[in-house]
């Protein structure tokens, strides 16, 4: 696998990435996010996603009933993903920004998905993980998929980079003073296009602000 700076030319690196007429991580939804929104959400929540990329997960919200805003920092993404809402005829409100350059609203969300957001750096994931904590709903939920670090063994999607995979330790001082909900390691087989498949190493954390 290639070594990527996920820290340069982000939207360089995702607009190549996207740019094949097909869907890199396929239509479908997170199954680790569709498994956990049927516990906690209902029609009619406000949910952000985070990263989206060609919209999956998103568009999945909104046929949910939701009201969903997602971003990207990929231009050519984000036109995917208004494509795959067309099709499904379903609403969502789509941005092209980084997590740097997104308006992060102060306790507006009942939910927030960050699937497989692992482009974020050490440094920038501090960042984000309290701007996401700021921006939900007091009693709103973060539902994050990723990999930990057995991923590199597999080599079936996700960062070359250790340190950008999870380990329980980063993640429950990244959710400090959140209510853990859901607490998942495990190894599964995925297929989310060509970007995610095959044998994986994950995590799955559901987290409720208090």
């Amino acid at each position: 696998m290639t070594s990527i700076d996920f820290s340069k030319d982000a939207a360089q690196f995702w607009d190549k990435r996207f740019s094949e007429a097909e869907y890199v991580f396929g239509k479908e939804p997170n199954a680790y996010l569709k498994n956990q929104v049927a516990k906690y959400m209902r029609p009619g929540a406000n949910a952000l996603c985070v990263a989206d990329g060609e919209g999956r997960n998103s568009v999945w919200l909104a046929k949910q009933g939701m009201a969903v805003e997602a971003f990207d920092i990929s231009p050519v993404a984000v036109e995917k993903a208004k494509q795959l809402a067309k099709e499904e005829q379903v609403s969502v409100t789509f941005s092209v920004a980084s997590t740097h350059s997104w308006v992060w609203k102060p306790n507006h969300y009942d939910l927030i998905a960050a699937i497989f957001i692992q482009f974020a750096t050490p440094n920038m994931r501090i960042d984000l993980f309290a701007q996401i904590r700021d921006s939900l709903k007091p009693g709103g939920y973060l539902i994050l998929q990723g990999y930990t670090p057995k991923q590199l063994d597999y080599k079936t999607g996700g960062p070359p980079s250790i340190d950008h995979l999870y380990t329980t330790e980063l993640i429950q001082d990244l959710l400090r003073g959140m209510e853990i909900c859901d607490w998942q390691e495990y190894e599964a087989e995925i297929h989310e296009g060509d970007g995610h498949h095959g044998m994986s190493a994950l995590m799955g954390v559901v987290a409720r602000k208090l």
